[in-house]
């Protein structure tokens, strides 16, 4: 099944990490998606991947922006994978509406903060969801040198 990871941010901004994993992501060959919760989270996303770095670009859009299948990385609130996707990152609690349906990704980004209450529950939540589906599950945790290691 998928490989799905699940991002435990407690030091820094979801706005400081995601640009970087999704330039990671376009060194690989694999295009995008990024789901969000709201069209206003997918807005900042954008403003973010066109002004994050002065030295880099990643070229993106936002779902109704041209030609979805074009986009190496797509914003988006709806679901689907209108640009072929092989990796989604699912950001601001939005979450999969059924995991079986994405086994035929190579990886599944979820990113929540670990000082909001509800994101930590509703990533509990998630991961018994994805264990379920039979996913390759494992859970990164920000370290104090803000580095991302693999618990347990």
């Amino acid at each position: 099944m998928t490989e799905t990871l699940f991002y435990h941010l407690e030091r820094r901004a979801l706005e400081d990490i995601l640009p970087g994993l999704v330039e990671k992501s376009l060194q690989r060959g694999w295009r995008a998606a990024i789901k969000t919760d709201s069209s206003e989270r997918s807005d900042a996303l954008d403003s973010l991947l066109w002004t994050y770095d002065d030295q880099s670009f990643l070229p993106h859009a936002q779902q109704g922006d041209g030609d979805a299948s074009a986009q190496p990385v797509l914003i988006t609130v709806e679901e689907g994978n209108p640009n072929s996707a092989q990796i989604f990152f699912y950001v601001g609690g939005a979450l999969p509406a059924d995991w079986k349906g994405l086994s035929d990704l190579a990886r599944i980004v979820l990113l929540f903060d670990g000082r909001d209450g509800e994101a930590l529950a509703g990533a509990r939540a998630a991961w018994k969801e994805a264990k379920d589906a039979g996913h390759d599950v494992t859970y990164w945790k920000e370290t104090p040198a803000g580095k991302f290691e693999k618990q347990g």
